[in-house]
C-alpha cells in the first residue's frame, strides 16, 4: 500500500532536487527517473520555464511522497509506480523522481515544477484535488500491481502516516486511546453534562467551541476527534447517549456496565522455588526426571505478516466454499443476492424507524411511567422535592390514557419494534 502526501515549497529548487536524487538514499541514483526534463539539467530547465511564463514568484515546486508498507514492495516496483503516477497526473510538468531505500519502509519522492511547461498554468493543490486525483490514482496503481490500499473513503476518514504506522505495528496512539475513553464515557453517561464530568474524571481538559477539544495534562494542543468522526461531535454524543437510554428503557442493555478496576502494569517474574522445594526440583533435574524450561521460538515480523496473509486467504476460501463460488459469474450472483437482501433490510429498517417516530411520544411516556413509579410513591407518601417527577409521571399517564391503547399491548409492541 502507498500512503501519499503532497507539500508545497517556496524554497530553492536545487536543494529539493539534490535531496530527491541523493545517491546514498537512491542506491547511487539507480532508483531515479526524470519526466519532461533531462538528467543533470532539471533545475535549470524548470527555472527557464518559470522565466518564460513570467511566473517566478510564489510556490516554486511541489513535493509528493509515496510511502509503502514495509516488505510489500520492491524498490524497482516502487519506482515503476511513481513513474506511472507522474506520467498520468503530471502531464506537461517537469518532474524528478527518486526512490529512497535508507529507511525500513520504501518511499518514493517526486518533485515537480509548479508551472506547467505546456500550458503555463500553475499547479494548485487542495483537499479535493488530493483525494480525487493524487490519492485515487495512487490507490488504483497499487491495486493494479497487486498491492493493498490503506483505506478507501472520504478525506475525513484519513489518518496521518505516522498514526497509521503505529496502528499497523499494534502500538497505541493518543487518538485511539482518546476515542476509547470517549466511547466508554458515552456508554456510562446519562446526559451531556454527565459525559463531560466523566471525561474530566479521566483526566481530560475539555475545550468547548465549534469542535470539542480534549487534551491530557502535559499536552500542548487539543485534539478534536469530531473533525474525523461525527460521533464525537457534541450533537453526535447527545444522540448516542439518547440511543443508549432508549436501549436501556427497552431492556436491550443493562443500566450499569461494570468495568474491571484499573491496575498498573507489573512485570511478572517467573516463579522461583526456595527451601526444600528447590532442593527437590534440583534432584529431579539431576535424575533426568525434569528438564529445562523450553520457550517457543520468537516469531519474526516477516513470518507474522505471512501468517496474517494466510489467515486472510483462509477466510476468503471459507467464504467461497460456503457460498459455492467457483467462477466469476457465481461470485457476481452471490454479490447481487447480497445487495438485494441488503436493500430489503434497509427498506425494513426505514419502515421500523417511521413506526418508531410516529409513536415516539407514547414510548417515551411508557418509559416515564416505569421509571418514575418510585417517585410517585415517594410523593404520595409526603416526601418533599418530588413535585417535578410526579408532574412528569402524571403527564405520561395522561398521554397513555388518551391514546386508547392498553399499556400491556403498547409495551409488547415497543419491545418487538426495538428488537
Amino acid at each position: 500500500m502507498a500512503v501519499t502526501k503532497i507539500l508545497a515549497r517556496k524554497g530553492r529548487l536545487d536543494v529539493g532536487i539534490r535531496y530527491v536524487l541523493n545517491g546514498d538514499k537512491t542506491d547511487e541514483q539507480i532508483l531515479t527517473a526524470h519526466l519532461n526534463c533531462d538528467p543533470g539539467y532539471a533545475c535549470r530547465q524548470m527555472l527557464d520555464t518559470k522565466c518564460a511564463m513570467g511566473k517566478t514568484d510564489g510556490v516554486q515546486y511541489y513535493h509528493i511522497i509515496q510511502s509503502f508498507c514495509p516488505g510489500e514492495v520492491t524498490p524497482e516496483l516502487a519506482l515503476e509506480i511513481a513513474k506511472e503516477f507522474a506520467a498520468e497526473h503530471l502531464s506537461g510538468y517537469q518532474a524528478v523522481i527518486g526512490v529512497h531505500v535508507d529507511k525500513e519502509h520504501i518511499h518514493a519522492h517526486t518533485i515537480f515544477n509548479s508551472v506547467n511547461a505546456d500550458t503555463g498554468e500553475k499547479y494548485h493543490s487542495n483537499s479535493r484535488s488530493y483525494y480525487s486525483r493524487i490519492r485515487a490514482i495512487s490507490d488504483r496503481l497499487c491495486r493494479e500491481h497487486g498491492l493493498s490500499i490503506i483505506m478507501e473513503g472520504k478525506g475525513e476518514k484519513a489518518v496521518s502516516y505516522i498514526e497509521w504506522l503505529r496502528q499497523s505495528k499494534g502500538q497505541p496512539t493518543f487518538r485511539s486511546m482518546l476515542e476509547a475513553d470517549l466511547r466508554e464515557a458515552i456508554q456510562d453517561a446519562n446526559d451531556i453534562g454527565h459525559f463531560f464530568l466523566i471525561m474530566e474524571h479521566k483526566g481530560y481538559e475539555i475545550k468547548h467551541g465549534a469542535h470539542l477539544g480534549f487534551r491530557l495534562k502535559g499536552q500542548e494542543r487539543f485534539m478534536a476527534p469530531g473533525r474525523k468522526n461525527p460521533l464525537f461531535t457534541e450533537a453526535g454524543i447527545r444522540a448516542a447517549i439518547a440511543g443508549n437510554l432508549d436501549e436501556i428503557a427497552a431492556g436491550n442493555r443493562p443500566a450499569i456496565i461494570y468495568r474491571s478496576r484499573y491496575e498498573p502494569y507489573r512485570r511478572r517474574h517467573p516463579q522461583k522455588y526456595t527451601g526444600f522445594m528447590a532442593l527437590y526440583v534440583h534432584y529431579l533435574y539431576l535424575l533426568g526426571k525434569a528438564g529445562q524450561r523450553q520457550y517457543p521460538p520468537k516469531m519474526t515480523p516477516h513470518l507474522r505478516r505471512e501468517i496474517m496473509k494466510f489467515e486472510s486467504y483462509k477466510e476468503q476460501f471459507a467464504f467461497l466454499r460456503a457460498h459455492g463460488v467457483s467462477t466469476t459469474e457465481s461470485l457476481q450472483a452471490v454479490r447481487a443476492r447480497t445487495e438485494k437482501t441488503l436493500a430489503n433490510l434497509i427498506k425494513q429498517r426505514t419502515i421500523f424507524n417511521v413506526r418508531k417516530k410516529k409513536k415516539r411520544a407514547l414510548y417515551d411516556a411508557l418509559s416515564d411511567v416505569e421509571a418514575l413509579a418510585p417517585a410517585k410513591e415517594c410523593y404520595e407518601s409526603g416526601m418533599p422535592g418530588m413535585e417535578k417527577q410526579f408532574s412528569r409521571y402524571m403527564d405520561a399517564v395522561s398521554t397513555l390514557e388518551q391514546c386508547g391503547i392498553p399499556m400491556e399491548q403498547l409495551m409488547v409492541e415497543k419491545m418487538e419494534l426495538y428488537r
